[in-house]
């Protein structure tokens, strides 16, 4: 439970019944495979697909956190401590499965805090999205990202009051060749130094 001390921030307390597990005491008498659901939220999403995965509708949900690169995340981890990367993937997690026929996704710099392997993840991601018919617009920096869009809208020349106007836009290849676009010199020299392209196709839209 949280406090809520006046002047000084929220302190929270261990509920001294369930110390903090959420359940009465009497969950942990119910057991499968000699874990009770208590000891299951203490599980990362990782973990857990090994504890349960032999449950197809559970390990399915558990196996889409972890291809949006979320397999490190507590099942029973709050959501407010998400960072807004992480906690625009969670949602994403619900949409894999459906047909997106006419849907649109709007994501602000999901890459935040991924590795470099991770984002082609996430690109994966985004193309099972738009294979079901969806249209993905992403508000990015990574250039990994970037370089992936079917369609490139450069937004500058600077940020706060030095920005605000549409520099460059085209594909990835166009905006690399756009003098004028500072986002286009770094692009460049981005593909001219990867070694393998991570995907065959351009697979989602982003804009700066």
């Amino acid at each position: 439970m949280t406090l809520d001390v006046q002047f000084l921030p929220d302190v929270d307390v261990p509920c001294p019944d369930c110390g903090g597990s959420r359940y009465a005491p009497e969950a942990e008498e119910i057991l499968r495979d000699g874990l009770s659901l208590p000891d299951l939220l203490g599980f990362t999403v990782d973990e857990a697909i090994d504890a349960v995965g032999d449950i197809a509708k559970v390990r399915r949900r558990l196996q889409a956190l972890a291809d949006l690169g979320l397999g490190y995340l507590t099942l029973g981890e709050d959501t407010p401590a998400l960072s807004g990367g992480e906690a625009q993937r969670l949602k994403l997690a619900t949409q894999l499965h459906r047909d997106q026929s006419d849907a649109v996704f709007v994501l602000d710099e999901p890459s935040v805090g991924l590795h470099p392997l991770d984002v082609r993840t996430l690109l994966q991601v985004l193309q099972r999205l738009a294979d079901r018919g969806a249209t993905v617009i992403v508000i990015e920096h990574d250039l990994d990202l970037v370089a992936n869009a079917d369609y490139v809208i450069d937004m500058g020349p600077g940020g706060g009051e030095a920005g605000g106007r549409i520099v460059a836009v085209g594909t990835p290849d166009a905006l690399a060749a756009d003098e004028a676009s500072m986002t286009g010199r770094y692009l460049a020299a981005h593909l001219r130094g990867q070694d393998t392209a991570l995907s065959t196709e351009p697979v989602v839209d982003a804009s700066r």
